[in-house]
Formats: C-alpha cells, sequence, structure tokens
C-alpha cells in the first residue's frame, strides 16, 4: 500500500546538489529595533575559487559570515552551503564547512598537534590520525607541531587555524578577516598557504577582509558590500579596469574647486573625482604621459596643489569610489 504522508514523501525525494558550494539569494537581515544589517544580497561562490567578501565596518560583512555559519538566523533570502539549506539544515552545513575565525581559538599551552586531536575529538572527525599527520605538512607547519603554541609566531598561530579549519576536509573554507594584526611578512606567508591549497587541493574558500590589496592579489572575484547591499561583484581586474587604469592623485591645502573647474575645461575624459582627506583622486582611462601632460597644462601647482601624482588604479581605488564613507566623499566640479 502506498503511504503518502507529506514526510515519507520528503524522505524519499533525491537531493538535488548544486554545483557552486555557495550559493546567497537574496539574502536579508533585521535585528530588533528595526535595524536592517542585509538587504537582498546575493552572490555566488564557485567550486576552488577564492572569493572575497569587502566592505566598510558595518557594511553587513559580519552579519553575512553569521549567518552563513549557522550562528545568525536570516529574516529573508535563502543561503545553501554545499547544498544544504543554512535556516532548515544548520548540523548539515557545520558538517560542510571549516571557519577561521577572527579571533583565536587556540590553546596556547598544547601543542599544535595537540590543538587538532583536541578539534578532532569535539566535531568527532573520522580518520582523525591521518589528517593530523598530514596537516602540519600542509600549511608549513610540519617541524614545529610538537611545540606549544604559545612559541608560534602569529603567522604560525593563524596557519596552525587554517590546518584545525581543514580538519574535516570541508567544501567551503570561511576566513574571516585572517591577516587581522599580522606583519607584513607572516601575511604574505599565509596568503601563500592559501594558493597552495586552492590549487593542489580544489579548496573553495571565502574571505573576508579589510586589506584590499591583498584581495586584489589573491581573490578570483569579489563582492563589494555597503550599508547592507552588493554593489559590485567581479573579478578584481574587471572592477578595476571599469574604474580606470590610473589615477591622478592631487594633493591640496584648501578649496579644490578651482583645480576641478580648470581640469574640467582642459580635458573632458577624465572619470568623476572622489577625496580622501586632502588629497583628491581622479580615475581616467588616459596614459601616465597624457595625465602629466594635462597636470602640466592646467598648472595645478599654481592654483593650490601641493602634491601632483599619477599611479595605477587599485582595488582600493574602486572601494573608496563606490563606498563613499564619511571620510572619501565625491567632489563635484563646478560648471
Amino acid at each position: 500500500m502506498c503511504d503518502g504522508s507529506p514526510m515519507r514523501q520528503q524522505r524519499s525525494r533525491p537531493r538535488v546538489e548544486p554545483t557552486d558550494p555557495l550559493v546567497v539569494s537574496n539574502l536579508s537581515k533585521t535585528y530588533d529595533g528595526g535595524v536592517v544589517a542585509l538587504r537582498d544580497v546575493s552572490f555566488t561562490v564557485h567550486e576552488g575559487e577564492v572569493f572575497g567578501l569587502l566592505g566598510p565596518n558595518g557594511a553587513g560583512k559580519t552579519t553575512t559570515l553569521g549567518i552563513l555559519t549557522t550562528l545568525v538566523r536570516p529574516s529573508g533570502g535563502r543561503a545553501r552551503v554545499g547544498g544544504f539549506d543554512v535556516t532548515t539544515e544548520p548540523v548539515s552545513v557545520r558538517r560542510v564547512i571549516g571557519v577561521l575565525f577572527q579571533d583565536s581559538v587556540l590553546d596556547v599551552a598544547f601543542s599544535g598537534e595537540e590543538n587538532l586531536w583536541l578539534h578532532a575529538r569535539l566535531w568527532r572527525v573520522s580518520d582523525a590520525r591521518r589528517r593530523i599527520e598530514a596537516l602540519p605538512d600542509r600549511v608549513g607547519l610540519a617541524a614545529r607541531a610538537a611545540d606549544p603554541v604559545g612559541s608560534y609566531s602569529g603567522g604560525m598561530k593563524r596557519r596552525l587555524e587554517i590546518a584545525r579549519a581543514l580538519l574535516g576536509e570541508p567544501r567551503l573554507l570561511i576566513l574571516d578577516e585572517p591577516t587581522l594584526g599580522l606583519d607584513p611578512i607572516s601575511r604574505a606567508e599565509l596568503w601563500d598557504t592559501v594558493r597552495v591549497l586552492c590549487r593542489e587541493r580544489g579548496v573553495t574558500v571565502l574571505v573576508s577582509t579589510h586589506y584590499l590589496e591583498e584581495a586584489q592579489g589573491v581573490c578570483d572575484r569579489v563582492a563589494i558590500v555597503d550599508r547592507g547591499e552588493v554593489i559590485a561583484t567581479d573579478e578584481p581586474a574587471a572592477l578595476v579596469g571599469q574604474l580606470g587604469t590610473h589615477v591622478l592623485d592631487i594633493g591640496h591645502a584648501g578649496d579644490p574647486a578651482r583645480m576641478l573647474a580648470a581640469l574640467a575645461r582642459r580635458e573632458p575624459r577624465l572619470g568623476t573625482p572622489y577625496s580622501s582627506g586632502s588629497t583628491i583622486s581622479i580615475p581616467s582611462q588616459l596614459s601616465p604621459t597624457e595625465l602629466t601632460a594635462i597636470a602640466n597644462r592646467v598648472g595645478l601647482t599654481d592654483l593650490g596643489a601641493v602634491t601632483v601624482m599619477v599611479r595605477p588604479a587599485t582595488l582600493n581605488d574602486v572601494f573608496l569610489n563606490l563606498t563613499a564613507t564619511a571620510d572619501v566623499v565625491p567632489v563635484a566640479v563646478p560648471a
């Protein structure tokens, strides 16, 4: 006899696994008191790529990561990690993710290997011995695995935390400000570790960072979030190319209106200027030679410019141009 109960029908239905390890669709979150943290956030992370989540403080990055790690319940929309819904299947989601938190979760009195064993037992990791024997070498810590974590440098601790996050062989590795507080050498070493994991192990990475130069060099694609909304998603090079190939930086003292008016009259092909402190930045598709010639023809120093520099455009310029924070505002060009 056929049992047509809804529960039996649901269990007999085969699971359809999406190709992408992370699919976020129209995600929203409103906290008690009416504070809107996310508005219809959508993005997809493809298999084997490093995807950057960028944005100023208060943009919604922390809330997004909280939802994806099942610690925060969304108000609307949907997110699927490894084919599992973060709201209805949180335990399954936790089994397919590895997380490097912003704050350290290591026990400094234990050795690196002992920290891995502790995590393996708490999370009931199968085949733990094989994985723990292999992981220190994968993150460049094989020679120090038996040493107390308290003797590790900051970069070594972060690499051990990556190893801990990889213990469960996750489909998605989530890195929350992974290089915060590290010196430049340690930061470079950590990103080298991530590159190797992606290239040789096919690890998929979602990273939140404030270091735009890192995101430009490491991420395959990025999503820029501001005021709870995704305002741009693309490859870093594509986003930079849309803004301009080079930037004319003008350090000034006082009102820059005369300089901008003179530039606008001389060269209509310049992009929309924006200001950060006492520096005006003007993106353009023009070459460095052309921009330098324009600056010389206008006589910017005679109009109050203290410094004039032409440099390549970066992802940081895209970020500042799009987010327009309190200290980075668009500058109106006089008619």
